[in-house]
Parts: C-alpha cells; sequence; structure tokens
C-alpha cells in the first residue's frame, strides 16, 4: 500500500518538565519519566481515537522506540503486545530533552507469532521525496533486520530480545491504567 510521503516525525521528551511533544506540535502531560542507562520510560494519557494510554521506551542504542498502546476497542490490534518504531533517538541535550525522529519502518509484535515488519513503502516514498537520506534509509532497514533476527533467536519474544539487548529489564507497568 503507497502512502502519500511525509516528513519524517520528530518528537520532544521534557523529563524536567514532565512533557512530551507530540510530531503534530502539541504538548502532552506525562505521568511518569523513567531515565536509565540504556533509555528513556514515559507513561502519559492520551487523547487519541483509538488508545487511552500510551507507555514508551527510547532506546537509542538499539535505534527503537518500544511502544504499548492500551486501546479504546479490545477488539482492535487483538493480540499486539509491542510496537516498535524505527529511527534516531536521543540522550537529552543541554536542556535535559530527549529526542525522537521516526524513520517509517515499523515492527509489530502479536503474541503468539513473528515480529511483522510493516511501513515498507513509507522508506520508499519518504526517500524519493527527499525526506529520508540513503544512509538513514539503510540504517533503518538495518535495525529492523537486527530486531527481527533478535526476536527470531528468542523463539520470537520481543521482550526478552529486549531486555537481552540492552543488558536489563525493560520493564512496563504491570497493570495498564484505569481508563479515563
Amino acid at each position: 500500500m503507497t502512502t502519500a510521503a511525509h516528513p519524517t516525525k520528530t518528537e520532544v521528551f521534557d523529563v524536567a518538565a514532565m512533557t512530551n511533544t507530540d510530531p503534530k506540535g502539541f504538548i502532552r502531560d506525562v505521568d511518569e519519566y523513567r531515565v536509565t542507562d540504556f533509555g528513556l520510560y514515559m507513561s502519559r494519557p492520551s487523547d487519541h481515537a483509538r488508545f487511552y494510554w500510551l507507555q514508551s521506551w527510547l532506546l537509542p542504542d538499539l535505534g527503537l522506540r518500544a511502544n504499548i498502546f492500551h486501546f479504546t476497542d479490545p477488539d482492535y490490534r487483538p493480540g499486539q503486545r509491542l510496537y516498535l518504531d524505527v529511527g534516531e533517538f536521543h540522550r537529552p541535550d543541554a536542556q535535559g530533552r530527549w529526542h525522537a525522529t521516526d524513520w517509517y519502518l515499523d515492527l509489530v509484535d502479536v503474541v503468539g507469532r513473528p515480529l511483522e515488519l510493516i511501513d515498507i513503502d513509507e522508506v520508499f516514498d519518504a526517500h524519493t521525496t527527499g525526506y529520508l537520506s540513503t544512509a538513514h534509509c539503510e540504517r533503518a532497514v538495518q535495525i529492523a533486520a537486527r530486531a527481527l533476527v533478535g526476536a527470531a533467536e528468542h523463539d520470537h519474544d520481543v521482550q526478552a530480545w529486549l531486555d537481552s539487548a540492552v543488558g536489563a529489564p525493560v520493564t512496563w507497568l504491570p497493570e495498564p491504567p484505569v481508563r479515563p
């Protein structure tokens, strides 16, 4: 499926201000940030029509953002556990803000199935229109391939691969937040 090309999506994670500026420039309040040696955890409510809460880990060394979406409709994307964005994720700048640039490729973790690579068409469209350089496209493919192989080597347990890859547990809320 070919989609209309769009510029890379960027976000800002301001730990001190407890905010997340989304790709459209909306500033969202964050419920929890957790900084570790391997990344940044964020948990926040959402006003999105499809999900009411978002948990994310920025994992700069892996080139991934791991997400858990708490969907408003339990039948939407049944079995989806993690949604991985491929991109460039930067540790804090001088003001303590983390930055994310999404490079279009995504990986979907559905329990009991191999990790699925999606949005390949978006990478090609972004490259054709000049939104993503050849070097960034190559890096995005390398990141996605490493995730696919890593998950496969862990019997398609993406969580086990993430824990192994960063050398520590990549932890989430034990229970989803109560729907507002």
